[in-house]
């Protein structure tokens, strides 16, 4: 264990500690406050964790870039684009802001039927990675992903490390990280 991973796991503890739970320690942020504005632009999807994830699921996982976008209602809205195959497979949503900094509930009033979804910037430093939680209920299971977003195609180790250790901290273990498969990725990001 890193000494990032070590220090995260002593500030979940202490906060135990202190009588809250480990989901209510973990639900709160990290971030102080969140500058939309800054957090807009361009990020590449360098590691996938989720409660439905496992490292077989590898080859599924194409590189895709997630691209947040501040509209004028100063609402996020997140476009994603995926190669599959020959095909480029883009989906996006809109994030509302809410009350804590830098959570966000999506907005499904177009999607009849659509699960309530939470999305929290857990981690940023604007520059050169964030880590993003999603919840979201889905009939009888909930669904948590983490994502690890970076600018550039490439995760310094100290970054990693704090993804490693929000994982395991949200009660998922190392089998439920999928990294991109880049084997035959040739074609630039932007081709999609």
């Amino acid at each position: 264990m890193g000494p990032w991973c070590a220090l995260w796991v002593l500030l979940a503890l202490l906060r135990d500690l202190r009588g809250l739970t480990a989901d209510q320690a973990l639900s709160s942020s990290v971030l102080r406050s969140f500058q939309a504005a800054q957090f807009q632009g361009l990020w590449f999807v360098l590691g996938l964790a989720g409660s439905t994830h496992r490292t077989v699921d590898r080859s599924l996982l194409s590189p895709f870039t997630a691209t947040f976008e501040l509209r004028e209602d100063s609402r996020l809205e997140v476009s994603y684009a995926m190669i599959r195959g020959r095909r480029c497979v883009t989906w996006s949503y809109v994030l509302i802001s809410e009350t804590q900094p830098g959570k966000f509930s999506v907005d499904n009033s177009g999607v009849p039927g659509g699960d309530p979804e939470e999305v929290q910037v857990y981690d940023t430093d604007y520059t050169t990675f964030a880590l993003v939680l999603s919840r979201r209920q889905s009939s009888d299971q909930g669904i948590l992903r983490i994502y690890l977003l970076c600018r550039m195609w490439a995760i310094q180790t100290e970054v990693l490390d704090k993804f490693v250790c929000l994982v395991r901290a949200q009660g998922l273990s190392d089998n439920n990280i999928v990294f991109p498969d880049l084997t035959d990725w040739s074609l630039h990001p932007d081709a999609c």
